[in-house]
């Protein structure tokens, strides 16, 4: 409570005379009378780490009856007996340290009073548009009692840019979070190539990796698990995770848990049959040398693009060896044509999203990593079927190495160090 109390401070600091409203995410209805499995609002969480759906938070400086005030559903034995324990308007005092509930039914009649006077509207605007619309309506309410001295907000705030800022730099008990989402993930993958086998199907080792998570606490995945063999691998966002694994292919798998809402995001890729290939270890070396020439770079002082820059020149440089290439190195990197086998950046940001909210770039420069921000390095190399100029004996190795690193005051932690990479150990665990 008190590392929540002290975050909500900070958000409250660049306010002024305004009052930031801030929703959770909405229930989605996924078919008929069944709704999606809720997890509430990234900012929302950040802030309160209220768990239920149907509820706001609003902070308003200097409110002499209390400046955190969350608005929630009611105590109904009726319904928690069908849905399940609600906190109530006393549980979000006393549970998670609101000043003041009051009913999310209610919200119509009160907020609007607590935007009288005020000069500004922190909020996320254009996250959810339905709750957009209400929250204009709250305003010409106020608005129409002008003639009555009451004045209304005159200005919108982006609130993102205040909270985000905060999210990107993670504190100890963040840090320590993650650790421990980045071990349960690593277990899983260690599973999965202990499962592994050719005639078996890509869903029944997303299986080994889902018991993993759940059976450690887990409360969901932290993204739709990718378990991708053969061309599929080839494939960045693949998850139908439904073809049968054949004996020579490689199994990429992209797959994280969320642990009480900080995600993991973890990429090995190994043979289906425990023994990598005189091929697939050609090109697997260049990428893991990439993805150490990128881990090196994270590194406080040194700018976001670093790790992108150490990794493509290794993968370029290897694959001129193989002659997958061909050219000079700086020619091929000015006019990116490596971007035929390596089509995507080396890493993002990791949080509470696994695609985490933050800025790369201040004022049009690179960002210069600092101590508390936590990044994945992923490169890859993917050479699908028919690619032009290829020897066959290529087609279809799909390979992605991602590990997610913390950057620290002497240089860097590897958070998902207990999932194997190197080929020696990855063929011993399979074995």
């Amino acid at each position: 409570m008190k590392t929540l109390a002290a975050r909500r401070r900070d958000v409250m600091q660049h306010m002024g005379s305004g009052v930031a409203i801030i929703p959770t995410a909405p229930v989605q209805i996924r078919n008929r009378d069944v709704d999606y499995q809720f997890r509430p609002d990234s900012d929302f969480f950040y802030l309160t780490h209220f768990p239920e759906p149907e509820a706001v938070l609003v902070l308003v400086p200097d409110r002499p009856q209390g400046e955190y005030i969350l608005f929630c559903r009611e105590r109904d034995p009726e319904k928690e007996i069908w849905d399940g324990y609600r906190a109530g308007i006393d549980g979000a005092c006393e549970q998670y340290g609101a000043d003041d509930a009051f009913p999310i039914d209610d919200i119509d009649e009160i907020l609007p009073g607590l935007l009288e006077n005020r000069d500004k509207v922190f909020c996320n605007m254009g996250r959810y548009p339905d709750f957009d619309k209400r929250l204009m309506g709250w305003v010409n309410d106020v608005r129409a009692k002008s003639r009555n001295g009451v004045h209304a907000p005159g200005e919108f705030v982006d609130l993102d840019h205040i909270v985000h800022e905060m999210r990107l730099f993670k504190r100890v008990d963040e840090v320590r979070t993650m650790r421990r989402a980045a071990k349960i993930s690593s277990q899983a993958h260690i599973r999965a190539m202990q499962a592994c086998k050719p005639g078996m199907y890509e869903y029944q080792v997303e299986a080994e990796l889902l018991h993993e998570f759940r059976r450690n606490g887990s409360q969901y995945p932290a993204y739709p698990s990718i378990v991708g063999s053969g061309a599929n691998g080839c494939i960045l966002h693949y998850i139908e995770n439904n073809a049968q694994m054949k004996d020579g292919d490689l199994l990429l798998i992209d797959a994280g848990c969320e642990l009480d809402g900080y995600a993991s995001d973890i990429t090995r890729t190994f043979p289906v049959n425990g023994k990598f290939s005189p091929e697939q270890k050609a090109i697997y070396e260049i990428v893991l040398a990439a993805q150490h020439a990128a881990i090196e770079q994270v590194q406080p002082g040194n700018h976001w693009n670093d790790p992108h820059e150490a990794a493509v020149k290794v993968l370029v440089d290897g694959l001129l060896d193989l002659k997958l290439l061909k050219g000079k190195a700086d020619d091929i990197i000015e006019k990116q044509e490596y971007r035929k086998f390596y089509m995507h950046r080396t890493g993002h940001w990791l949080g509470m999203d696994v695609h985490d909210v933050g800025d790369y770039k201040v004022d049009g420069i690179w960002r210069l990593l600092e101590p508390g921000l936590v990044l994945t390095v992923e490169p890859g190399l993917y050479i699908a079927e028919g690619q032009k100029g290829v020897d066959k004996r290529w087609w279809n190795i799909g390979i992605r190495i991602e590990d997610d690193v913390l950057v620290t005051k002497s240089g860097n932690e590897i958070l998902s160090i207990d999932a194997p990479k190197a080929i020696d150990d990855i063929e011993a665990v399979m074995q």
